[in-house]
């Protein structure tokens, strides 16, 4: 899933969609109106958002009994590993160590969650 143009990113609306995909897909637009909280949101915004996704290689669709069923076409976790290493090279120039860094001096893990990553490390080889 190699997306380089600016135009193929993600919008935070498109994000929440594809989680959606994720978890109910495949799923007609109707059904991802009603996941919405309430008010849902109109049935052409969801449409026009599909499309969009559709349109950038994120959304697939099957017809079933003459309605379409859109479904994510990356897995969850081809995406989270593509957005995590796009942030980790624009943001903390390809370093790891910088974007963990950044979570320690910003107070976002904690010393024993740090205790854990070291142990997956160590034990990722054996």
């Amino acid at each position: 899933m190699e997306r380089k143009d600016k135009k193929d990113r993600l919008t935070p609306k498109e994000e929440e969609l594809m989680r959606l995909l994720w978890e109910h897909g495949p799923i007609a637009v109707s059904q991802l109106v009603e996941l919405y909280p309430e008010p849902h949101p109109h049935f052409n915004t969801i449409s026009t958002v599909v499309r969009r996704l559709e349109a950038k290689g994120y959304v697939d669709h099957s017809e079933v009994g003459g309605s379409f069923r859109y479904f994510a076409v990356p897995q969850k976790e081809e995406y989270r590993s593509k957005s995590l290493g796009d942030i980790v090279k624009n943001y903390f120039g390809g370093s790891y160590f910088g974007a963990v860094s950044a979570l320690v001096q910003e107070e976002k893990i904690t010393a024993e969650e740090l205790k854990e990553l070291l142990s997956l490390v160590e034990n990722k080889g054996k």
